[in-house]
């Protein structure tokens, strides 16, 4: 059992355990229990791991990028953020970021170089990019709807979801009839895509075409989520109600882990990869997995 003890701000938050309540599914391992990494942040999202371990997650409210690494320490990566959302890992490992309050997606690079991939459709900013997968050929799919950040109304007819093309030159709107589109990902092949919607609280499954457009639209769970992930067996983590929904690619519930608070997102990362990270309103949790992430 670990007991190490993290100092945050004038705080000090000790590991703390709940149980992941498995369902026989083999996905925990055995004996394995959740535990509070850290407390005392704002509002946690987007844990993504980079390919040397590193953890990157946003504190929203606090407008920052957090970095855990490998070797287990903390410290600010980004500041500030533009009130970032969420985070993935282009293909050639460099951190994309949504930026929410600049209403754009951003490219940093190992170097820390930052870089602008997208911030308008049909010649006005986006609304507020809140999740982002980027595709085998390289092209991005992402969420666009309005929440907090920036203040003010939507600066697009619609909340939409978007794909910017593999040479990051042009932006299509893909799914327009979907309100407050949120988590989205796709299968490691590059042919099925899920997209959560925090307004219908359903997850619908589409089959992704030759040409990037989204075709043959089903529901795939009858229940919302902010942020997903996949692991390698193709199931679906779904972060809502008090933990993390795992449903097989049948859309079947095989496995359900309690959190102590809602979870917004949740990741896959360690140095096996074996680890399941979950970014839960204000604390950061981990789960020893038997499995790892998709890619």
């Amino acid at each position: 059992m670990l007991r190490t003890a993290y100092l945050f701000g004038l705080a000090i938050s000790l590991f703390s355990f709940y149980p992941a309540h498995a369902q026989d599914s083999g996905l925990v391992a055995d004996g394995a229990e959740v535990v509070e990494v850290r407390g005392g942040f704002g509002f946690l999202e987007g844990p993504v791991t980079d390919r040397t371990g590193d953890l990157y997650f946003t504190d929203i409210n606090a407008n920052q990028i957090w970095r855990y690494s490998a070797g287990g320490d903390f410290e600010v990566a980004i500041e500030p953020s533009n009130h970032a959302n969420g985070l993935t890992l282009d293909l050639d490992g460099a951190l994309l970021i949504c930026e929410q309050s600049a209403q754009r997606i951003t490219r940093r690079e190992a170097d820390g170089n930052l870089s602008v991939v997208a911030e308008s459709y049909d010649g006005a900013p986006f609304n507020s990019p809140n999740d982002l997968w980027v595709h085998p050929d390289g092209s991005i799919y992402f969420t666009d709807p309005r929440y907090r950040f920036p203040e003010g109304p939507p600066s697009q007819p619609g909340e939409y979801v978007y794909r910017i093309s593999p040479d990051r030159q042009s932006v299509t709107a893909l799914v327009t009839d979907i309100p407050k589109p949120n988590g989205i990902l796709g299968t490691e092949d590059g042919r099925v895509l899920y997209l959560a919607s925090t307004e219908t609280r359903k997850i619908y499954r589409f089959d992704i075409a030759a040409d990037g457009a989204l075709e043959n639209r089903t529901e795939f769970a009858d229940q919302g989520s902010d942020g997903m992930t996949l692991d390698e067996f193709g199931n679906v983590y779904l972060t809502w109600g008090g933990g993390v929904s795992i449903r097989n690619p049948d859309g079947e519930e095989i496995e359900f882990i309690e959190t102590p608070q809602n979870p917004a997102n949740v990741g896959f990362g360690g140095a096996d990869g074996r680890t399941l990270y979950m970014t839960a309103r204000t604390s950061l949790y981990s789960l020893r997995m038997n499995v790892t992430a998709s890619r």
